[in-house]
């Protein structure tokens, strides 16, 4: 067992951006809902408190009992959190006129408190808080100041809890990762044994003690985090492992030959099912998003569990779950809205009869990249961006024929050429295009046309959870709208969409 920061949920945007800065300092951390607080035990150094959007005062608010982590490990309070321990310790938190909201500098800091230790005279932070502390039990010292807001960053004495009143997980506050490595590394002694090699050395090793001889089936998608998975288990347990990638006629252009090949070159067993065909039948004269998606997870799996039935002795299924479709599956105050069915947690070990096996369960995208650099995979692979499950059935906008995904793949393999070319697909989350169920009038030549309108999307992101999209350079825009135009047969209008998530989503449908 790693040495171990737990993170407690608040309802917080940036709770998954405190674990990922914990994680970049090779420190393994897991984050729990803030009512189910885990049991302590010797692998679990310390624990962070997120914010939250609700107010300290406010009913219904985040109120867990802390009694059995407090005063037994070091504890740092976020925002919410901070007002949180004050209170329930006696301190006074309520709205008045110094509420703080953006940036703002620490005019005062305790440079020989352990928290605070390097960080710079006024350096900038990131507030977001409309209550405020006031007062403070004669236990705490107040540690960092602003301008405005007194209480800024505490200390209980001889209770090695902390709080701040800033965010120190984002970008903007400009030394957060320094005070973040003086509470995990200094205060809660973590020795930063977290790395790539050490994540492939132990779930290898793992992954054999858990498996044994057994066989393991496993659909391939042909993206990284399958492809990380499928290549871990097989590092573990060679050609037990059975790997299935599916055509479901809504790749990309000649991405199933190209990716078949590129396993075959990886020595996994694997084996290609065309059934592309069955796919756009399922789909035919269905245009609502959510229905789509049903249908091809449900094509996805009966095709795959034929496939599954011709292998002997299959006790396991693999699946290239990683950790945000974890977290994103277990609410902070109950079952979550559904936005879009994506995840792979759950659903098919049941009708299938195995047991499951996720190798990156514990992993956010970045790490699953730098997992598959430590295995040898090519940077060509690691670097492709994100592909839904559904595929291009989520860029037709509307009903799915042949003719329009082949107009489809025509324009994003263009689109995504040009950005290799120009040197900026590296320098990019995420990019494709988007076939509108829209016509508009155009003139080409001397004649009038009446065709289709296609959408460039290209988004910057580190994890898919929020985005914004990318400013592409307005002659690189211009140099791929021209060709779209001119060598996609039924396309004259071409729009860029420059929309972030939140509130849109990445993908369209």
């Amino acid at each position: 067992m790693h040495e171990t920061i737990v993170i407690l949920d608040f309802g917080s945007q940036y709770t998954q951006l405190i674990a990922r800065r914990i994680r970049e300092l090779n420190v393994y951390c897991e984050i729990f809902p803030f009512h189910i607080i885990p049991k302590l035990n010797p692998s679990i150094k310390g624990v962070i408190l997120s914010g939250s959007p609700y107010s300290v005062n406010q009913s219904g608010a985040p109120s867990p009992d802390l009694s059995g982590i407090r005063g037994k490990v070091p504890i740092l309070g976020i925002c919410y959190s901070a007002q949180y321990i004050s209170k329930i310790s006696g301190g006074c938190v309520e709205v008045c006129d110094t509420r703080e909201y953006g940036r703002a500098n620490l005019h005062y800091i305790n440079p020989n408190n352990p928290l605070m230790r390097g960080l710079s005279p006024n350096t900038q932070v990131w507030m977001s808080h409309g209550d405020t502390i006031l007062e403070v039990p004669d236990n705490f010292e107040i540690i960092a100041s602003t301008a405005d807001v007194k209480v800024a960053g505490f200390e209980i004495r001889n209770e090695k809890i902390w709080g701040i009143q800033f965010h120190p997980e984002v970008i903007h506050t400009v030394e957060g990762k320094t005070l973040l490595k003086n509470f995990v590394v200094d205060i809660c002694h973590c020795s930063q044994d977290w790395t790539p090699a050490s994540f492939v050395d132990e779930t290898v090793q793992y992954l054999k003690n858990l498996i044994g001889n057994d066989e393991v089936i496993m659909g391939l998608s042909g993206g990284v985090d399958s492809t990380v998975a499928g290549m871990l288990l097989h590092h573990a347990i060679g050609n037990h492992l059975h790997c299935i990638f599916i055509d479901n006629g809504l790749l990309r252009k000649n991405e199933f030959g190209h990716v078949l090949e590129s396993y075959k070159r990886m020595h996994l067993n694997v084996k290609g099912v065309d059934a592309s065909g069955r796919f756009l039948r399922a789909l035919e004269g269905i245009s609502d998003p959510e229905a789509k998606r049903k249908i091809i997870g449900r094509t996805f799996i009966d095709t795959f569990d034929e496939e599954a039935a011709k292998l002997e002795g299959i006790k396991w299924l693999g699946q290239g779950t990683i950790y945000p479709d974890v977290i994103e599956s277990v609410s902070v105050n109950g079952p979550s809205a559904t936005i879009k069915s994506h995840h792979n947690v759950g659903g098919l070990p049941d009708m299938m009869n195995l047991k499951i096996v996720e190798p990156l369960r514990n992993l956010f995208k970045d790490e699953v990249r730098l997992v598959g650099r430590e295995l040898g995979i090519d940077k060509e692979f690691l670097s492709r961006h994100p592909f839904p499950g559904p595929g291009l059935g989520i860029r037709v906008i509307g009903e799915i024929t042949r003719e329009r995904l082949e107009i489809l793949r025509e324009a994003d393999a263009i689109f995504v050429d040009a950005l290799k070319q120009a040197g900026l697909y590296d320098k990019v989350w995420q990019a494709f295009v988007v076939l509108l169920p829209v016509k508009a009038v155009g003139v080409m030549g001397d004649e009038r046309t009446y065709e289709n309108v296609l959408a460039i999307r290209s988004v910057q992101s580190t994890d898919g959870m929020t985005a914004d999209w990318t400013h592409l350079p307005y002659d690189f825009l211009a140099q791929v709208s021209s060709s779209l135009i001119n060598h996609v047969n039924g396309i004259n209008r071409v729009v860029y969409d420059i929309s972030s998530k939140p509130p849109a989503t990445i993908e369209w449908e």
